[in-house]
């Protein structure tokens, strides 16, 4: 985070909070809301190893309960889920759309093969093929959340995108109403307690006059 060292967790499943608002609606937001920062500088990526990365996606209907997954795969998650950031960041701060982020969900939407392809060997003669069946997971599970993410930016849930206002959390979610910055109860207990802190320890030079 912003000047602080962050410690990485190895165990996601203890720590991890529960869906921000808005997640369950959209896998493209729950995705984009695997990089989690934590207070005291942790940091806690729930698709931090090959491992963690195939527990999430079985667990959201992305790739069957037994998919293995190698750490080039993984990768290029955490690389669709950086850049999908980057456009939900543009988004709600009201900026341009970054022209690598767009390019890099556009690559996901159109990287899930339509068909099998044509192949030939002396054994089996003309023969129809998949690529490589765990990058051919990968491939639809990123053609799935970059379409998913192209839904929830152009619709009109865009208008309730917002970042978490509780640092350090960096979590996205959809404002349920028009005050709802925190993504969950545990953030929103902490602003107010920060809030409260703020307030006793406050100079009396500090307070407003007049």
């Amino acid at each position: 985070m912003r000047g602080m060292k962050e410690t990485a967790i190895s165990e996601p499943a203890d720590l991890a909070p529960p869906p921000a608002p808005g997640a369950e609606q959209y896998r493209a937001l729950d995705f984009a809301n695997t990089a989690l920062a934590l207070p005291g500088g942790q940091f806690l990526d729930l698709l931090g190893s090959p491992e963690a990365a195939a527990r999430w996606l079985a667990e959201r209907e992305l790739a069957p309960p037994d998919v293995e997954l190698y750490e080039v795969c993984v990768a290029r998650l955490r690389a669709l889920r950086d850049q999908l950031r980057a456009l939900l960041a543009s988004r709600t701060d009201a900026l341009p759309a970054p022209d690598e982020a767009l390019r890099a969900v556009n690559d996901a939407l159109t990287r899930a093969p339509a068909a099998a392809l044509l192949r030939w060997d002396p054994a089996q003669g003309l023969h129809r093929v998949q690529a490589h069946p765990t990058d051919r997971i990968v491939d639809h599970a990123l053609a799935v959340l970059a379409a998913d993410a192209a839904d929830l930016l152009t619709g009109p849930d865009a208008e309730r995108l917002a970042a978490c206002d509780s640092p350090p959390c960096r979590r996205y979610l959809l404002r349920t109403h028009a005050r709802r910055h925190w993504c969950s109860v545990r953030c929103g207990d902490r602003a107010r307690a920060a809030r409260a802190y703020a307030r006793r320890t406050r100079r009396p030079t500090d307070r407003p006059t007049g």
